[in-house]
């Protein structure tokens, strides 16, 4: 495959290049020289955000690493194609991008649905990746046998949602209900604990893409697409050094709970707790940042050297 790139027109403060990737344009951007003795970053958002929601960590982290960021297929200013979208689907994207563009092996760090991106080609794409850090990110774990059964009205409920919102009138309108900036920013409002990184900004870089054609169809996609492989599979077919990143305030993610579950399948990670939401990497940017950089240093440069060897 040919790697095309061009110049994007943004009103990013950080001029972005598009990719061609299976006919699709991808966005990204890039900043920061090459380090002989550290890898380089690869930044991933979560679900409806994009390369924007790194902006407060990419010019710190840029200063020691060269630091890149992507929007995936779906998302951001890039294409917005009527696929199925999938974890595997992302990964492949991610994997190819490594390994075109980049052209080295990366330390990926990602948010939410990203994180789960991020640990699917670290974990079944191994040479794209020397060192992963997952920020509150997303994923199921296998469920543990239970002796007693799931309340079977709570599970008809369950099945009959999801049926409606296989619906592509239904999918549509709560799109279009979410994606108001109100709700927008109601809802950056319940998972951020520092409501003062609530910002007009931030609210425009979640509802810009969502006015792009075929937004409203890769919103639907996530009541489609089958659920992707389990983290502790993942986990187990993973061998480099993990960073978890925990906001302990999210009301999404049970961070302590999950954290257990990690460590019971990945006892070697390092881990860390901070008093933020979903998103600590722009509610906490300067502690997410400082914490990076010594982690790679402590870790993955050690265990790089260690290969070396």
């Amino acid at each position: 495959m040919t790697t095309q790139v061009s110049p994007a027109t943004s009103t990013n403060p950080i001029p972005g290049s598009y990719w061609q990737w299976r006919g699709q344009s991808i966005y990204y951007v890039q900043t920061g020289t090459k380090q002989s003795e550290r890898p380089p970053l690869l930044l991933v958002h979560g679900f409806g955000a994009s390369t924007d929601h790194w902006r407060k960590n990419i010019a710190e982290l840029s200063k020691d690493f060269e630091v890149w960021a992507i929007d995936l297929l779906g998302f951001g200013r890039s294409a917005k194609p009527d696929w199925s979208y999938s974890g595997n689907l992302w990964r492949d994207q991610l994997h190819d991008f490594i390994t075109e563009v980049i052209n080295q092996p990366v330390v990926l760090l990602g948010n939410s649905l990203g994180g789960y991106s991020c640990l699917c080609v670290a974990a079944q794409r191994p040479t794209s990746a020397v060192g992963l850090v997952l920020l509150n990110s997303a994923g199921p774990f296998s469920e543990a046998q239970s002796p007693t059964p799931k309340n079977p009205l709570k599970k008809f409920l369950g099945g009959l949602t999801k049926a409606i919102l296989l619906q592509p009138w239904a999918s549509f309108l709560l799109f279009q209900y979410m994606r108001q900036p109100s709700k927008i920013r109601k809802t950056l409002s319940q998972v951020y604990l520092d409501q003062s990184a609530v910002t007009e900004q931030l609210v425009e870089e979640i509802y810009r893409p969502s006015c792009d054609p075929g937004a409203h169809k890769v919103f639907a996609s996530v009541f489609k697409s089958p659920q992707g492989e389990k983290i502790d599979v993942l986990l187990a077919q993973m061998k480099c050094p993990l960073l978890m990143l925990w906001g302990e305030g999210d009301p999404w993610i049970k961070a302590r709970k999950r954290g257990e579950k990690f460590r019971q399948y990945y006892p070697q990670l390092t881990e860390h707790y901070l008093q933020a939401g979903h998103c600590p990497h722009d509610e906490m940017p300067e502690q997410v940042n400082s914490l990076v950089r010594s982690w790679i240093s402590n870790s993955v440069s050690l265990s790089l050297q260690i290969g070396e060897e």
